[in-house]
């Protein structure tokens, strides 16, 4: 399956209007809240529109009773509804609010959840394909997006349009249709122009975008790779590569810039034309006599408080238009079904003896470029085998396969006669222990590490697992012990302490069957004797599989197939190999002889 890139849509793309609609299943998880959201909208705009009419009748009351003895009662019973439905405004649309937040955010909690165990389910070569900055910038604006797509479709363009039209029906009541053919002519000709160049200008939001992803990407990247940069003094290269990234982007922010002040100019230049034809309108017409003072107050105000909240709707239309983008981008994440799936009946895994079958097993991570061919061997419940051969030979692969993150072209892998592809991964990767060769730890302390291994364990299970790992030592040898914080991706243990920490983790599983990838070949030689003791112990009584690089390792293994070029091209146990003179023999001669120099 193609995986998901940073490039996936041109420049010129247009997102589908339809995504919307997506959200209507977190709108009606709170259909009591949505509903009376709407309605406090509905007050608010009805206390927004009634403004200015009070306003109205308090300037032709004092303007018709100029010089005369004023009832004071009156406008003051004005002023005060002025007042309260200036306030009431105000209330209803902070009620809203506060009534539709819980809608929001729940919104953005269950996409993130959903986001966050999608990606879990996708295969290893999305994630190795895959640049983690971007994609947590993809996650980060799409999860805003449909949060800012809740609040503003309902609350900034279903009102303003509510406003436009009670605001229209106001006029057409007291006044002449003339006003009511000017605001509409000035709001189509508005949102047309807004839209018109809102899409001209995508292009450069989406330019940002991506370029915003390449400079975070890189900058994630080369932090993670922090001691590979120290060790070639590259500091000022690494650099001068972000600068370039950060100059694509200011680059394409500038033009985001230069496009939205061009829309915002044209904005302005509408709504100002707009208001000297109207008002030109209303002031001859109190001229003539044929309305109050009142009355052009209050198509004054009309006009203000109309043109407010489009001027608002042409941010909101850009805004919404980014925020499509952004969400478009998340949904087709989601969309991307996983290359690895449960097929529709699948079972749990029911390991009985433990024994795994390879049978007859052809794969290749691309069509040109085959891995693995016929390769059939069988692991005998309880018993060690040991996979070797020159790099590029197919070991690894071997172990990928049988924890399921790639299925085999032809073939199959079997448990005690079960084909792993008609069992569920949740039950095969449960029965499976494995032991890296560069074991990864979380940013956290030494106890949660190891508690990895099963969450669910209690202390006790816990310090015996580091015990058998031989482990329990060090840790109390530090000073804060098991809440020992091991720094990003454990940077703060050596090798041979990540190690055991792996081996620990694997004794709190405890799991029917071990795969141990190459767990040994970066340790020095005094802790791969501490480590091959520690997993010694761990395989016993297990089914085990043992990836190796350094054959004095293995030796102790009841077979060890020896691979070249993607098959088997010898069996047999450490001493029949090396009787034979072939391929192992002169693998063995090679590693002592490197190790003697």
């Amino acid at each position: 399956m193609r995986a998901y890139a940073d490039n996936d849509y041109p420049a010129d793309h247009k997102p589908d209007w339809t995504i919307i609609s997506g959200l209507w299943p977190y709108l009606l998880e709170f259909r009591g809240r949505v509903v009376t959201a709407l309605g406090f909208l509905i007050l608010a705009k009805v206390a927004t529109v009634a403004t200015p009419v009070a306003l109205k009748y308090i300037v032709d009351y004092l303007d018709q009773n100029r010089g005369a003895d004023l009832l004071l009662w009156i406008p003051v019973i004005l002023v005060v509804a002025y007042g309260s439905l200036r306030f009431g405004a105000t209330l209803f649309s902070e009620l809203r609010d506060a009534v539709f937040a819980r809608v929001a955010e729940r919104a953005m909690r269950r996409v993130s959840l959903r986001v966050f165990e999608h990606l879990h389910q996708r295969e290893l070569a999305f994630h190795l394909d895959r640049k983690t900055g971007g994609l947590a910038r993809d996650i980060e604006r799409g999860t805003n997006g449909i949060s800012f797509l809740l609040r503003f479709t309902l609350f900034n363009i279903v009102p303003t349009i509510l406003e436009i039209l009670m605001v229209s029906g106001i006029l057409l009541w007291v006044f002449n249709v003339g006003y009511v053919l000017a605001i509409l002519v000035a709001v189509v000709v508005y949102v047309v122009f807004s839209i018109k160049i809102t899409e001209w200008r995508t292009k450069f939001v989406r330019e940002a975008n991506a370029r915003d992803n390449q400079s975070n990407s890189r900058a994630i990247d080369s932090l993670l790779n922090y001691e590979t940069v120290k060790y070639f003094n590259n500091e000022c290269y690494e650099a001068e590569l972000y600068d370039q990234d950060l100059d694509d982007w200011e680059q394409a922010r500038l033009k985001n810039r230069l496009s939205l002040a061009t829309l915002n100019a044209g904005q302005a230049l509408i709504i100002g034309v707009a208001l000297i034809v109207i008002m030109s309108m209303a002031v001859a017409e109190v001229a003539s006599g044929e309305i109050t003072l009142g009355d052009f107050t209050m198509i004054n105000a009309y006009l203000i408080q109309l043109f407010i909240p489009l001027n608002a709707l042409g941010f909101v239309y850009r805004e919404i238009r980014q925020a499509l983008v952004n969400v478009e981008r998340l949904f087709k994440l989601l969309g991307d079904q996983p290359a690895i799936q449960d097929a529709e009946d699948a079972r749990p895994l029911s390991v009985d003896k433990g024994e795994v079958h390879f049978d007859h097993i052809h794969f290749a991570y691309r069509p040109d470029r085959p891995i693995l061919q016929n390769v059939d061997f069988t692991i005998p419940a309880g018993h060690k085998v040991a996979v070797v051969g020159a790099s590029g030979a197919g070991k690894s692969t071997l172990a990928r396969l049988l924890f399921r993150f790639y299925d085999v072209d032809q073939g199959a892998i079997r448990i005690d006669g079960q084909d792993i592809r008609t069992v569920t991964q949740a039950s095969l990767r449960s029965a499976i222990g494995v032991v890296p060769q560069d074991t990864v730890l979380f940013n956290d302390t030494l106890y949660r590490n190891l508690a990895y291994g099963r969450p669910g364990a209690t202390e006790e299970e816990v310090y015996r697992a580091a015990r058998m790992a031989h482990l329990d030592s060090f840790i109390n040898s530090l000073p804060e012990g098991y809440q020992t914080r091991v720094g990003e991706r454990g940077l703060k243990l050596s090798g041979g302490e990540k190690q055991r920490v792996a081996i620990a983790r694997v004794i709190l599983k405890n799991p029917p069957l071990l795969i141990l990838d190459e767990a040994t070949s970066s340790l020095d030689s005094l802790s791969e004797q501490a480590i091959l003791g520690a997993l010694k112990e761990v395989s016993q009584q297990r089914t085990t599989l043992v990836i190796a690089h350094r054959l004095s390792t293995i030796r102790d293994a009841d077979t060890i197939l020896v691979m070249d070029g993607g098959q088997i091209v010898e069996s047999g146990s450490h001493s029949e190999l090396l009787g034979a003179g072939g391929h192992y023999a002169h693998l063995w001669e090679q590693q002592h002889r490197r190790e003697d120099n």
